[in-house]
C-alpha cells in the first residue's frame, strides 16, 4: 500500500453529501466487483485445498469466531454516530476525545475477552463442538486459540473503519476489504499448490491476512489524513464513555440478536446433519449473499449521510434518498429471480458439479436476500438518526424464537436444512411491517412515544 493510492481515493471521496455518496457507491461497487470474484474464487480454491467436510469444519469455526465481533458492546456503532455528530459540527477536539476513548475501551473490553478464553479454552472439547472425530482435538484447539488471538487483534485494529465510515468516506474501507481478499485468495492458492491439507495452517494464515492490512491502513490514515483525530491517551476521558456505551449498548444488543439470526445456522446445521451439509448450505448462501453485498455498497454511505442530514434538519434529502434506494430494492429483487432460474447452472460451473444444492434451498436463500435487503432499508435509516428501540425490542423477540423455529422447521416438520432458513426468514418478516411505519412517523416528525427512542 502506498500514501499515493490512500490519497487519490481520499480525494476523489471528497464533496457534498449526496455526491460524496455517490463516488463511494462507485467505488464500493468497483471493490465490490472485485471481492465477490475473490469469494468465488476462495470458496473454489478452499474446497479443492480442505475437502468438503474439513471446509465445512472451517467454515463453522469462522462462523463462531464471528460471534465475537459483537462483543464490543456496540462500541464501534457508537463511535460511528458520535463521531459523524462531531464532524458534522466540526469539534475536532470532541471527535479526537471519541476516538481516543473507544480504542481505550476496546483494548480493555478484549483484554479481558483474552484472559476469559485462555482459561476456559483448554477445558472445551472442540471436537464434540465442533461434530467431527475426536482425533482432531488437538488440531482444532491449537487452531482455534491462534485464530482466536489474531481475530481480538484484528478486532481493536478494525476501528479504523467505522471512523472512515463516520467521515462518510465508506470507499476506504471497501478498498481495505478489497486488499485483505485479495491477499487471502493468494494465501490459500499458494497452499492449494506447494502445501498438504491442513486445517491449522489455512486456519492461522486467513486470520494473519486481516491483522496485517489493517494495521497498515490505521498507521497510514492516522499519519495522514486523521491525524488530527487519531488516538492519544491524553485525549482518553472516560467521563465520554457514557455516551459511546449508552448508544453503543443499544446497537451491541441489536447485533448479538443479529448474530443469533444469521450466524447460528452452521452450528445447527454441524449439529443436526454434520459438516458436510455446512458446506451445501454455504454454497447456496454465497450464490445469493452477493445480493446483499451489493446492496450494502449501496446503502453504506447512507449511515452517516443519514446522521448528518438529521442533525441539519434536512429531511427532503433523507425523503429523495429513500426514494432511490426503494427502486434499487425493486431492480434487485427482479434480478434475485433470474438468479434462482439459472442457480443450478451456475452451481455446476462454479464447483465443476461436486455440490448438489436442493432447490428449495436455493428459492428460499432468494426470498432471504429479498427480505433482508428490505429490511435494511430502513435499519440503515434508523440506525443513522439513533432510533432504535424498537429495533432493540424486536431483534431481541426475534433472537428468542429464532433457532428453536429453525429446528422446528428442519428437524420436525422434515425440511432438512432448507428449514434452517425458513425459521430466519420467519423471523424476518416481522421487521418487514413496522420498520417502514417508524421511517414515516420519524420523517413527518410525528415519532411520539417509543417510535421516537
Amino acid at each position: 500500500m502506498s500514501n499515493s493510492i490512500f490519497q487519490n481515493i481520499l480525494r476523489i471521496t471528497e464533496g457534498s453529501r449526496s455526491s460524496a455518496a455517490k463516488k463511494n457507491i462507485l467505488l464500493l461497487f468497483i471493490f465490490s466487483g472485485f471481492n465477490f470474484i475473490f469469494n468465488i474464487l476462495l470458496v473454489r480454491f478452499t474446497l479443492k485445498y480442505l475437502g468438503q467436510e474439513n471446509y465445512g469444519i472451517w467454515l463453522t469455526i469462522a462462523s463462531v469466531l464471528t460471534w465475537f465481533g459483537y462483543l464490543d458492546f456496540g462500541l464501534g456503532n457508537g463511535l460511528r454516530n458520535k463521531l459523524a455528530e462531531a464532524l458534522a459540527k466540526k469539534d475536532y477536539r470532541l471527535a479526537k476525545i471519541y476516538v481516543s476513548t473507544t480504542y481505550a475501551l476496546f483494548t480493555a473490553i478484549l483484554f479481558t475477552l483474552y484472559l476469559i478464553f485462555y482459561f476456559i479454552h483448554g477445558r472445551i472439547n472442540w471436537a464434540a463442538v465442533f461434530n467431527t472425530p475426536p482425533r482432531l482435538q488437538h488440531e482444532l484447539s491449537l487452531l482455534v486459540m491462534d485464530v482466536f488471538i489474531f481475530f481480538m487483534i484484528n478486532f481493536v485494529l478494525k476501528l479504523i473503519s467505522f471512523i472512515v465510515m463516520a467521515d462518510q468516506k465508506p470507499a476506504i474501507n471497501g478498498f481495505f476489504n478489497f486488499l485483505s481478499n485479495f491477499a487471502t485468495v493468494l494465501v490459500v492458492y499458494l497452499l492449494l499448490q506447494y502445501a498438504a491439507p491442513s486445517l491449522f495452517l489455512l486456519g492461522v494464515l486467513s486470520a494473519v491476512v486481516p491483522v496485517v492490512i489493517f494495521l497498515g491502513a490505521s498507521l497510514v490514515l492516522f499519519y495522514t489524513k486523521y491525524r488530527s483525530i487519531a488516538p492519544s491517551f491524553r485525549h482518553i476521558d472516560v467521563g465520554y464513555s457514557k455516551d459511546l456505551i449508552g448508544l453503543g449498548f443499544k446497537f451491541f444488543i441489536i447485533q448479538a440478536s443479529g448474530l443469533i439470526v444469521f450466524a447460528t445456522d452452521n452450528m445447527i446445521i454441524t449439529q443436526l446433519y454434520g459438516p458436510d451439509q455446512v458446506t451445501i448450505y454455504n454454497v447456496a448462501f454465497k450464490y445469493f449473499n452477493y445480493i446483499p453485498v451489493v446492496f450494502f455498497v449501496i446503502l453504506t454511505p447512507l449511515w452517516s449521510a443519514y446522521t448528518d442530514a438529521y442533525v441539519k434538519e434536512d429531511f427532503a434529502w433523507i425523503k429523495n434518498a429513500m426514494k432511490k434506494i426503494l427502486g434499487i430494492w425493486a431492480l434487485l429483487s427482479l434480478f434475485v429471480i433470474f438468479m434462482v432460474v439459472i442457480a443450478n447452472t451456475v452451481y455446476d460451473i462454479w464447483l465443476e458439479s461436486r455440490i448438489t444444492v436442493p432447490n428449495l434451498l436455493t428459492v428460499l436463500m432468494g426470498v432471504f436476500a429479498v427480505v433482508t435487503n428490505w429490511n435494511n432499508i430502513f435499519a440503515y435509516f434508523l440506525n443513522g438518526v439513533g432510533k432504535i428501540r424498537l429495533q432493540l425490542y424486536s431483534s431481541v423477540f426475534i433472537a428468542i424464537v429464532n433457532i428453536p423455529l429453525s429446528i422446528w422447521f428442519a428437524k420436525y416438520l422434515n425440511f432438512g436444512i432448507s428449514g434452517i432458513i425458513m425459521g430466519t426468514i420467519t423471523c424476518l418478516l416481522l421487521g418487514t411491517i413496522w420498520a417502514p411505519v417508524q421511517y414515516y412517523k420519524i420523517i413527518n416528525r410525528k415519532d411520539h412515544g417509543i417510535w421516537g427512542k
